[in-house]
Formats: C-alpha cells, structure tokens, sequence
C-alpha cells in the first residue's frame, strides 16, 4: 500500500471515531435531559405527584400532578387561598377536567391534574385534593405514619400497608367493610369519602379532613 493510501485510510478512520464519538455525546445528553425531565419537582420540595393509581368504588382518585401550559379552550382560572400561605390556581380544561397550580410568591410549586378522577398531594404537610368537579380542599396536620391501622375524619378507619419502596396502599373501612382502596406507587395519591378528603403519600403519610 502507497503511502498516500496508508494517509487517506487513517483520516477515514479518523472521521469515523470522531463521527461515533459525536454520536455518542448526543446520546448522553439526550438521555440526561430526559432524565431531568422526568425527575419533576413536588410542592414545597416534595415530588411532583404524577400518575398514581387508585383503586375504589366511592370517587378516589389516581394522583398525577405534572408541569405544563393551559389547553387551548380552557376556562379562565380561579384562585383560591391555601393553609400554608401559597395559593391555588384552579383550570378548567374539559368536563370532569381541572388543574391547579399551587403557587407562592410567583413560583409554580406543583401541579395537580384531575381528569375524570380525583387527585391529592401531601406538599410538605399541607394536605390538597382536587376533586373532579374542580373543588380544592387543603388543610394542615392530622397525618398518620403507616405501616399500621388508624382513625380518619368522619368515623373511617385506613388500613395502610407497604407494597415497595415508595408504595404505599390504604384500605378505607367504614361500618360495612372496605370501600376503597388508595394506591400511592411513587407518587402521592387522593380523594373523597362521603364528604372526607384524604391523602396517601408515596412515603406512607395519610392525613383526612372533614
């Protein structure tokens, strides 16, 4: 092989190392923002409550509470003052469709996202559902660490129990037995219970109001 030969051969070589090597930083920083993305932020440093299933007969809810911007053809939002200081900016994005933002000091802390289903969330020890008619109900104390058995607002008693890490379940039991069941896998969940509010967090906390 010539010598110009040998030359046109290794800057191929080289054009192709540096190709992959572009390539792959490409691949690292797209897998690092969807990472970030995906992390989300919880009110008042918690998490950002996306996506929690609920199993139930009487309402509850699956939680998701999620970033973003209002949908074309919303209704204008309405803002409702919250225990903590912080206010509730509540939308109306289709029938049995609301999302709230809590908001201090101009920040966005979280979002909750009802859609067809109630949400809930334990933002730092300050409790908020949103139901699916768009009503927020937010309160502070009264929160119970599971494993275990405890007494709710309204005479309900909630078995909790732990699935996995950050995986909590609480059977909701009135007089006749079990009527529903909150599931709060990763992130916080809630709902209502014949005119009861109550929040399952993904760290086992449920708190109840009337």
């Amino acid at each position: 092989m010539s010598s110009s030969t040998t030359a046109r051969t290794a800057r191929r070589r080289t054009l192709r190392v540096a190709a992959a090597a572009l390539i792959a930083t490409a691949g690292l920083t797209l897998t690092a923002c969807s990472g970030s993305d995906s992390t989300g932020t919880k009110a008042a440093a918690t998490s950002h409550a996306a996506t929690s299933h609920t199993t139930t007969d009487m309402g509850m809810a699956a939680a998701e509470s999620k970033a973003g911007v209002t949908a074309k053809g919303s209704s204008p939002a309405r803002t409702q003052p919250l225990p903590d200081g912080s206010k509730a900016r509540i939308t109306k994005l289709g029938e049995q469709h609301y999302r709230v933002k809590i908001i201090n000091r101009g920040a966005v802390l979280a979002t909750l996202e009802a859609n067809g289903k109630d949400t809930g969330l334990d933002a730092n020890g300050m409790y908020v559902v949103l139901t699916l008619d768009g009503q927020v109900h937010a309160w502070m104390g009264g929160e119970h660490q599971g494993p275990g058995t405890f007494k709710l607002a309204g005479g309900w008693t909630a078995k909790v129990t732990k699935a996995g890490e950050l995986h909590y379940r609480a059977q909701i039991i009135g007089p006749d037995g079990v009527v529903g069941t909150l599931d709060a896998n990763q992130h916080d969940t809630g709902g209502v219970a014949n005119g009861v509010y109550i929040v399952l967090s993904a760290g086992g906390v449920i708190s109840s109001h009337l």
